[in-house]
């Protein structure tokens, strides 16, 4: 095995006793050398258990050392993690291990009988405490795994547009340099200490902060779920230097007496990301004198792309500020020339940090990467500094509250309802969540707002079912005859201003 593959073992070497994990609700926590052993421990069970180089090991578990355990193994082996989204409905989630088809399945209690569901054929291993590998039996292997830096090292499911997640499939080489740029562009090092209670399944729980901080040998404090008091307290308890929470999560945070009261005096700077953020949350930190700035990322590519200094963010409110020291970024038109200053085109990057290909989909593979550039489908500005701003998605999707919803796949199950003559769903502006999920709809017979929250509930994730139903006579159409949404968005964006 190539040491400089396994960084964390070069990590151990430099800072052994150093803090690396520690978990907020049982306080446990372990060094870099401890880390290392456990996933040491791990590795050797894969192998014992028959995981070669290239074969999935996957975990579905709310935020917990395991996730590190499993992934530093796999670093070490030549596998490929796979962090489960554990919000999926029990259909997609069939779909995802169908389609990766894990030898290996780390399993929390709490999701036990979600996985009995699928019928899953891997080998399970339950993680009901930190302490779960202690129980395992395996015989010690000396591995050496010949490893190229563009080999799988994790895979990551994204939301598709047909309501299929796609595996996002990143390299040995986009992990580590996403971290490494992000250590660079962000001023990352040893001292900063960071709460992750974003789920690890995202990019921005495992490649935010938790990697990155890792690598640069800082603590990382892990929350298997977010309660806003609850991680105003933690921040505080653990002198926490640096966070990410999505627009959401702030919503939550800024509202509590915690907050109103806290001074945070580690703190150097809050970050949010996983959609645009509301104006109002920058002047809540303004108003503290608290650092506050945004991200952006995706999946395909870091996911963190540009740097912006928390003294720019209040003059420059939702920028993401300008691209990172080791990656390029182009806006282009639909014209395929350059935007010029302020004009609006489709965001498109390149860099180490890049995904190498979605699993077992070239053509949408190819349709993503083209001439090594990511075409992200967001849509963005650059001013005249040099500051990008993101402006809205080309394809319609709705955010929120950090997830991404595609509203054809609810559009078609409402539609397969024989009392549903029409439907569109689009996302309406809303403070708490980003974007509130809000379907029209025209009926062939009569039926409930509850009725239809109820149907939804029977297919569809939790975070995709409309929160507010429009039953209209007839759906606005557009000359062509298509469901005009601008309009529908337009006219009841409007109303969701009153409310």
């Amino acid at each position: 095995m190539h040491a400089n593959m396994d960084w964390l073992q070069s990590r151990v070497n430099i800072s052994p006793d150093a803090q690396a994990v520690i978990d907020a609700v049982t306080d446990d926590s372990w060094t870099y050398k401890e880390l290392y052993e456990r996933a040491n421990i791990i590795a050797n069970y894969f192998v014992t258990k028959g995981v070669i180089k290239g074969d999935r090991v996957a975990i579905l578990a709310p935020n917990h050392i395991g996730y590190l355990d499993f992934f530093f193994a796999c670093m070490q082996i030549g596998a490929i993690f796979i962090p489960l989204n554990w919000r999926l409905g029990n259909n997609e989630l069939t779909y995802v291990l169908q389609d990766s088809k894990p030898k290996l399945l780390g399993v929390s209690p709490d999701f036990k009988e979600k996985v009995n569901q699928t019928n899953v054929d891997a080998e399970i291993i339950e993680i009901a405490s930190n302490d779960y590998y202690k129980h395992l039996t395996y015989e010690r292997h000396d591995v050496f795994v010949e490893l190229k830096e563009e080999d799988p090292l994790a895979m990551i499911y994204t939301g598709g547009t047909t309501g299929k997640p796609k595996g996002v499939v990143l390299s040995h080489r986009s992990i580590l340099w996403n971290a490494l740029n992000t250590i660079v562009s962000w001023d990352l090092s040893a001292k900063d200490v960071t709460l992750i209670t974003t789920p690890m399944f995202h990019t921005g729980g495992l490649n935010v902060y938790t990697l990155p901080l890792l690598l640069a040998g800082g603590t990382v404090v892990l929350s298997p779920d977010f309660y806003p008091e609850k991680a105003v307290h933690d921040l505080i308890k653990y002198r926490c230097t640096v966070v990410l929470f999505v627009p959401t999560m702030y919503h939550m945070i800024i509202q509590t007496k915690e907050f109103q009261e806290a001074t945070f005096p580690d703190m150097r700077v809050f970050v949010s990301g996983g959609a645009p953020c509301p104006h109002r949350i920058y002047e809540a930190f303004h108003e503290k004198g608290i650092a506050f700035k945004e991200g952006y990322g995706l999946t395909e590519a870091g996911p963190n792309n540009f740097y912006i200094a928390p003294e720019e963010a209040i003059h420059k409110i939702g920028s993401v500020g300008k691209p990172m020291m080791f990656n390029d970024i182009k806006i282009v038109k639909d014209d395929g020339t350059v935007a010029k200053a302020n004009e609006v085109g489709e965001l498109v990057l390149r860099g180490y940090h890049a995904f190498e290909y979605y699993w077992n989909k070239p053509e949408e593979t190819a349709e993503v990467i083209r001439d090594g550039w990511i075409h992200t489908g967001d849509l963005v500005k650059q001013d005249h500094d040099g500051y990008v701003f993101i402006v809205g998605r080309k394809k319609d999707m709705i955010i929120s509250g950090g997830e991404n919803v595609y509203p054809l796949e609810i559009e078609h199950w409402l539609e397969a309802n024989e009392r549903i003559n029409e439907a569109a769903v689009v996302g309406l502006p809303d403070e708490k969540w980003g974007e509130i999920v809000t379907a029209f709809v025209s009926l062939k017979a009569d039926v409930t707002e509850e009725e239809l929250k109820e149907y939804c509930n029977q297919k569809l994730t939790r975070y995709k079912v409309p929160k507010k139903f429009y039953i209209l006579e007839e759906l606005p159409k557009t000359h062509v005859g298509k469901i005009n949404k601008a309009l529908l968005k337009e006219k009841y964006s409007l109303d969701q201003e009153k409310v």
